[in-house]
Formats: C-alpha cells, structure tokens, sequence
C-alpha cells in the first residue's frame, strides 16, 4: 500500500521575521548597511511606491520558508512604502527586489556569497553591488536577460535604476545622488542642519539690522526735515516782523 504525502497547507506555513544572523559584524559594517539604506530611502521619500529596507528577509517562494536570504540593503520599485516584518513576494504582487547590497564582512565566506549571488539571480534582482570596506573593492553585477553580468568599470557607474553614481576614493566608497549631492550619514546631515540654522538666523538679525538701520535713516530725514521747517517758520515770521517795522528784508 502506498500512502500519497499531502503537502501542507500553504496558509498555516510560518515565514519567521528572523533568520538568527546577526545585522552586522562590526560598526564599519553596520555605518554602510545604514549609511545606504537610509540615503536610499531619502533618494526616494516623496516616491510612495519605492520600498527600501534593511536586514530584511526575503521569501520569494509562497509554501518554501527556508528559500530566503537577508540583504543588506534592497530597493523595490512598484511596493508601497510600510512596516514589514519579511518581504513575501507573493503578497507584493509577485515583485522581487531589483536592487541588492552586500557589504563583506570578516566573518563573510564565499560559499555563502556565492549562494547569494545564486539567489539574486534566479529571483530577479536587476542590479547587485557587493562592497568590502578592507580593500575598498566594490563589484556590481547588472542583469542581461537570466544573468547578472559583471559590470566591468564599477567606478563612476551610474545605477540605472537608482540613477546613483558610485566612486572610488582613497578613503573609500562614496555614493551621489542624481543630483550630485554626496551620500551622507545622520551626524553630516545634522551639521549641514545646524549650519543652516545658524546660516538663517544670521540672515536674519542682518536683515533686522538693516531695518533698524532704515528706520534710523527714516526717522533722522524726518527730523531733519522737521528742522529745516522749523527755519523757513522762523525766517519768515521774521521777515514779516522786519516788513511791519516798514524795513525791506531784501535791502538788509
């Protein structure tokens, strides 16, 4: 007798919200995944249909909870912004990520980045960048029709869905916007900010200053011209005094 295995009911299969793995290894690590993700997310806040996330696990198969992977950062065009606890792509109308980064790690091994890559690409995803901040080396992949191919110069490649230009300093990876302005992190943000503030205030007291000083200028004419009225009165009340006492205020 042959007993036929049931498959589970696809409703009652739990996608966990966490897959045990830590976010990052080390504060360089976790500055890039949340430098990335959060100007990303700024790159597209008056866009309610660009969803950006973090550490985010993503389950591209309804009915498979253990086919899943985490990026680092990923950015979906066409979902609307929101809280998540998993990316189930069958519930966002069946549309994968078309962004991906990675950032190696030390604990990183290249079996596991391999199936990444593996994962990426079956699923989907347009673009993958993979960037390891101890040699500075950044390698991006752009999809030709079922493959991800090299992108064979990563410096000064614009991302074509992102519209990000990507360099390569001495320092490190730096990131602009469409509109050249640099990728920056909270603490940047927040002086540029205060300089603001304090560009404004500056503004201003001068331009209260300059309204003190017009004021003055105002009031000081009127004066003046309140004196000069005052001597036109006081010459001709004289003239007319000297004309009673029968003298000619033009003989004199």
């Amino acid at each position: 007798m042959v007993t036929q295995l049931q498959s589970p009911d696809k409703q009652n299969i739990i996608y966990p919200d966490d897959n045990g793995e830590p976010m990052s290894d080390n504060t360089e690590q976790f500055r890039l995944i949340v430098w990335i993700k959060e100007n990303s997310e700024l790159l597209f806040a008056n866009d309610p249909n660009v969803f950006v996330a973090g550490d985010l696990l993503w389950y591209p198969v309804e009915g498979n909870n253990k086919l899943c992977q985490a990026p680092d950062v990923m950015v979906v065009f066409g979902r609307p912004k929101g809280y998540r606890g998993s990316y189930q792509q069958w519930n966002e109308d069946n549309i994968s990520p078309q962004v991906v980064f990675e950032i190696w790690s030390p604990g990183n091994r290249p079996a596991p980045m391999i199936k990444k890559f593996k994962f990426y690409e079956r699923y989907g995803v347009e673009e993958y960048y993979l960037y390891d901040p101890q040699t500075l080396e950044l390698t991006g992949w752009q999809r030709q029709e079922e493959e991800l191919e090299a992108i064979e110069q990563i410096d000064g490649w614009i991302s074509p869905r992102l519209g990000v230009r990507f360099q390569l300093s001495e320092t490190g990876l730096e990131m602009f916007g469409p509109d050249g302005e640099a990728f920056m992190s909270f603490v940047e943000l927040a002086q540029l900010r205060r300089q603001a503030q304090a560009r404004a205030i500056e503004a201003e007291q001068l331009r209260q200053q300059a309204e003190q000083q017009a004021q003055q200028a105002e009031q000081r004419a009127t004066d003046t011209e309140a004196l000069l009225e005052q001597e036109r009165s006081r010459s001709q009340a004289l003239e007319s005094r000297l004309r009673e006492m029968g003298i000619d205020p033009n003989q004199l």
